[in-house]
């Protein structure tokens, strides 16, 4: 019976797999194709995802940038190789970079949920510098890092490690639903043209800037008319929007920033009026300065924290009487502890400038400018001292045709210490009684003067031609003085590009930088 069992079984299953195969071969009707189809709910680029009803969109840029006369493509001369203006400063920065975006949206009962993301590929080269491990020597450094290779062998570096040329960016990557950011995104602090009021340069003060997004949770409320009001927590970490938070008793002129670890985000509110005239603005932010101990050890103790402040207000007019599509854009921002809000992220190395140029005086080396902008100053057993500033900018774009325009544009910035922290950077009478600054040794020499406010005044203009759709050839000029307030003589040697200890004048300095650029959008 088992024998017979096993027969039946093996010939059923032998039955069933020919057959299988028979109805295999069989022609079955394929499935329809599912063609991209236009989404023209969300403007036009848009396109359904295959199966969903989520819309895409692709977009981007390339762009090439030559700088002259800077070692970096976000700034003119200000300090380091740059401003040593020696053999170790570049006469120009090469750069060249392709952005690529994507846009999602899908219609749903709470409204529309949007993401998006921009990432940036970027070769950059040209940045050279002094090698430390070699005093006299210079390197390659294109991003700003350590790859020690000579600069004769300098184009053949652009393999992955500390001294590639290639990087790779990420500017926004955020989520928007019924009313929420959340990622990373421009803060809500800054005017809507965020650093370029009408220009390409990266370094005006004047005003928040993190053109390239910071991470935050925000909400927007609309109220109609083109009237909304954004509250915001904003991660203030990542060289953004923390200026320095400075010890003294770390040495050095200026002490060095001694952060303690993240605390509290910077909290943010903006009203906006967008209408057919043009848009206004009007921005606060608070910052927490949370610094570290005043040694190396917690029992050293530390300074409290100290909250900071920094209010802008912002205004565009469009249609103006002088042409079609002329604008005004101005920005006004204010800052106590909160620095960066008005020297922007991008035009930090105006908060740390040493500008190196020539002097008239007999027996004097050199002159040199020098100028600080942290959040805060302390020194040991002493509280945070809140830096202020003020500033603005702003541009007027005029359209000569639909092919070229040209914009004239400028910003200005103070920044004042108050009286104890002037005592703490000078000594007793703030009259060349500081050990910080190393003052001249020799009899009769020294700072006639300490006083480490300063100003900053920029004035540019540029020109754009765009011979055909999404694509434009532009030249940026910009002039940046630097009115210091310091005067007499120092000792200022700066081993990192080679100057040597001498006499130096300190004097107000200037620096000039042009940038040139071609990009094609898609």
């Amino acid at each position: 019976m088992n024998l017979v069992k096993s027969l039946i079984l093996g010939s059923t299953a032998a039955l069933m797999a020919v057959g299988g195969a028979q109805a295999a071969d069989l022609p079955v009707k394929a499935k329809a194709v599912e063609y991209v189809k236009v989404c023209s709910l969300y403007g036009p680029g848009f396109y359904y995802i295959p199966g969903t009803d989520t819309c895409i969109k692709l977009g981007g840029y390339l762009r090439v940038d030559v700088v002259v006369n800077a070692n970096s493509v976000a700034g003119p001369n200000y300090n380091g190789a740059g401003g040593a203006q020696n053999r170790f400063t570049n006469g120009y920065t090469w750069r060249s970079r392709e952005d690529l975006n994507l846009d999602t949206r899908t219609a749903t009962e709470y409204g529309v949920v949007r993401t998006y993301f921009d990432a940036v590929f970027t070769y950059t080269t040209d940045n050279y510098g002094v090698n430390s491990a070699a005093p006299g020597a210079t390197v390659y450094s294109p991003l700003g890092g350590g790859g020690a290779v000579a600069p004769a062998s300098a184009p053949g570096n652009a393999s992955s490690g500390s001294g590639t040329a290639g990087q790779v960016g990420v500017y926004f990557a955020f989520i928007q639903f019924a009313g929420f950011t959340i990622g990373k995104a421009v803060s809500q602090f800054s005017a809507p043209w965020t650093n370029y009021p009408g220009n390409n340069f990266d370094g005006l003060v004047g005003g928040g800037g993190a053109s390239t997004g910071v991470n935050q949770f925000t909400y927007t409320a609309q109220f109609g008319n083109g009237v909304q009001l954004a509250l915001s927590a904003q991660d203030q970490t990542g060289g953004y929007y923390q200026a320095g938070v400075n010890n003294l008793s770390a040495g050095g002129a200026y002490g060095a920033s001694d952060y303690a670890g993240t605390i509290a985000p910077d909290f943010v509110a903006a009203l906006k009026v967008d209408q057919a005239w043009g848009i206004f603005q009007a921005s606060v932010a608070a910052h927490d300065n949370h610094a570290a101990y005043y040694g190396a050890t917690e029992l050293t103790g530390h300074p409290d924290d100290k909250w900071g402040w920094a209010g802008a207000l912002a205004l565009s007019i469009k249609n103006i009487p002088t042409g079609p599509g002329d604008t005004i854009n101005v920005q006004g921002a204010y800052t106590n502890g909160a620095t960066r809000y008005n020297i922007q992220d991008l035009a930090a190395g105006m908060g740390a400038q040493q500008i190196y140029s020539g002097t008239s005086l007999p027996g004097v080396y050199q002159s040199v400018g020098i100028a600080v902008a942290p959040d805060s100053i302390f020194a040991a057993g002493t509280q945070q001292q809140l830096v202020t500033t003020w500033g603005m900018r702003g541009a007027f774009i005029h359209n000569w045709s639909p092919n070229w325009n040209t914009s004239i544009y400028g910003a200005y910035a103070q920044v004042s210490y108050n009286d104890t922290a002037k005592a703490l950077l000078c000594g007793i009478g703030g009259i060349g009684g500081s050990v910080r600054l190393t003052l001249a040794s020799a009899p009769g020499t020294g700072l006639t003067a300490c006083n480490p406010d300063y100003a900053i005044a920029q004035l540019g203009t540029q020109t754009q031609w765009t011979p055909v759709k999404n694509l434009t050839f532009s030249a940026d000029l910009t002039y940046t003085h630097l009115d210091q307030k310091y005067s007499g003589l120092v000792a200022a040697p700066n081993a990192a590009t080679a100057k040597p200890v001498a006499l130096y004048e300190m004097k107000d300095q200037d620096t000039i930088l042009l940038m040139l650029r071609a990009q094609r959008n898609w």
